[in-house]
């Protein structure tokens, strides 16, 4: 009787078709980015090729994530799962918590790309890869110290903390704008008056997947992240049910599968990594 009582019940009730394909949506949604963001993880973790490279650490970062997310769904999209102050069945936000991982690491590895291009004596100097591992670890943990912080102090300064969180954010998204736009501006016209050469085509597509990644997080998260400032600054905004019907954190939780998808798209060399450490070994089994 007990366990039954602190059983987490599931996120619908199964009174209508919408309840089945909301739940059946989320369970094929977490496979999907587990498998194809952790294809990721493994195909730079195998390719030393790519693991010297400042570019693709960022993009194991944002995999590292997005495989994460994935896994959170399984809980957040198919039980009753409610975070926020008060919270039902919530994980004190760590598992949403994935997203602002990622979001730091965008703009982080925005910056990287400007000094790459535009500075590139210090971009060498400096910018090793032995600092890009720490760029990405600082992401991690300034993301869960907060967290922390949050979650040990009362709720009036845990919602405190949270609105100092939020408008830290809108500082972080403008900025991430700001930068995309330059990066357009230096891949359109600076990397275009250089002549051909395998280092100015390796930049090019580096810039092109920051920039359309970065546009499409943005694209997906900002709904969520304009709710809540709306939610926080007026009392009003959308409300749902649970995590598994709110479908501004459904799109947010979308860029687990489109990030990884835009990395594997622009990269030539990960797309390759990626079938010849992870897919070229699974397809054979499953033909036969």
């Amino acid at each position: 009787m007990m366990l039954f009582n602190t059983t987490v019940p599931l996120s619908v009730d199964f009174d209508s078709p919408a309840d089945f394909f909301i739940f059946i949506f989320h369970i094929l949604f977490a496979t999907g980015a587990v498998l194809l963001a952790g294809s990721v993880v493994v195909g730079i973790f195998s390719t030393k090729y790519l693991r010297v490279q400042n570019r693709f650490i960022f993009m194991l970062n944002t995999s590292i994530s997005d495989t994460l997310t994935g896994f959170s769904v399984y809980y957040l999209g198919l039980f009753d799962v409610q975070e926020g102050y008060p919270s039902r069945n919530g994980t004190f936000y760590i598992l949403p918590s994935f997203l602002g991982v990622n979001v730091l690491t965008f703009l982080f590895a925005q910056f990287d790309r400007y000094l790459a291009v535009c500075h590139p004596f210090f971009y060498n100097r400096y910018i090793t890869r032995s600092f890009v591992v720490g760029i990405c670890a600082f992401c991690w943990i300034y993301t869960y110290f907060i967290l922390t912080v949050q979650n040990m102090v009362p709720i009036s300064k845990a919602a405190q903390i949270n609105a100092f969180g939020v408008m830290t954010l809108q500082i972080i998204v403008l900025t991430n704008v700001l930068m995309t736009i330059k990066l357009y501006i230096i891949a359109r016209n600076q990397l275009g008056r250089e002549p051909p050469s395998m280092e100015r085509d390796k930049q090019k597509e580096s810039l092109r997947i920051i920039v359309i990644v970065v546009i499409c997080f943005l694209a997906l998260w900002c709904p969520s992240f304009v709710n809540i400032i709306v939610r926080q600054l007026t009392k009003r905004g959308l409300r749902f049910y649970n995590e598994a019907t709110n479908l501004f954190a459904i799109l947010a939780r979308v860029n687990a599968l489109v990030t990884p998808a835009l990395y594997i798209w622009g990269s030539p060399s990960l797309r390759e990594a990626v079938w010849r450490s992870v897919w070229r070994r699974v397809w054979p089994r499953r033909r036969r």
